[in-house]
């Protein structure tokens, strides 16, 4: 495999510690050249995904028995819905960390790959208990995507309906997780309620996470009156807007 160029503005010491302190298992001039490759993976990620996989793939070519290093391919190839490729690479990283920190990815590969009931089992798995908090976050809105996909939109809003969401405003998975909790509620055909937290993601969303507020109609050309009214869009048109709305309730992703 060609090693792709590496722009020297890259040192590697972008990486948080807790990735080098896995990468000190190797020489130092192949930890120093595995994490500019996985900083230049997460840099690319959003504007060339062709070229953030060369150098996750390169990473982990160099250092297959680091977990973050598995992850970081796993998360790359997830971006690129790439589900059964990125859900081997999070089986990898956790079998070879023992962490069960990837159980929401690993079910919404499950969940992109078609398979529901294998998403709820692994979510209801004995792994995925005693998750840290914002893990566990992640999960619930996975599994509530997972229940609307199979109809039951009754308990996709039930399963947001957690402390969390009435004491997230400042945590980073703010948005994300009153989004979801907004796309539930829509689903049930409570316009109001949707409104009210597709606002609330707006509000949180510093980032840019979600589409909460095109989901509003604010700054469109087009005021949305009914956020139900899909009668006029065609079927390709209704699959994109779906399309777009599962991306919106991945997990969020740090490779």
């Amino acid at each position: 495999m060609r090693e792709p160029e590496l722009p020297e503005e890259i040192t590697g010491k972008e990486l948080d510690r807790q990735v080098w302190t896995q990468l000190r298992t190797l020489s130092k001039e192949n930890a120093q050249g595995v994490a500019r490759h996985l900083v230049a993976a997460a840099q690319f990620l959003d504007d060339d995904p062709d070229l953030a996989l060369e150098h996750a793939e390169h990473a982990a070519k160099r250092a297959g028995r680091v977990p973050a290093v598995r992850e970081a391919l796993g998360l790359v190839r997830y971006r690129r819905a790439e589900f059964a490729d990125a859900l081997r690479e999070f089986r990898t990283a956790r079998r070879l960390s023992g962490s069960n920190h990837l159980i929401a990815y690993m079910v919404d590969c499950e969940r992109g790959l078609g398979r529901a009931d294998r998403a709820l089992e692994l979510a209801s798995s004995a792994d995925a208990r005693n998750l840290a908090e914002a893990d566990n976050i992640e999960l619930a809105i996975v599994v509530s995507g997972v229940r609307r996909d199979l109809g039951q939109a009754d308990a996709a809003v039930m399963g947001l309906r957690i402390p969390a969401l009435d004491r997230a405003t400042n945590q980073p998975w703010a948005a994300r997780l009153f989004y979801a909790y907004a796309d539930a509620l829509l689903a049930t055909g409570d316009e109001e309620g949707a409104r009210t937290w597709f606002t609330k993601a707006m509000e949180a969303d510093t980032d840019d996470e979600t589409d909460a507020a095109e989901r509003l109609g604010i700054g469109s050309d087009v005021e949305m009156t009914d956020l139900l009214d899909e009668s006029d869009a065609s079927d390709d048109e209704y699959d994109a807007v779906e399309r777009e709305r599962f991306d919106e309730e991945s997990p969020q992703q740090h490779p």
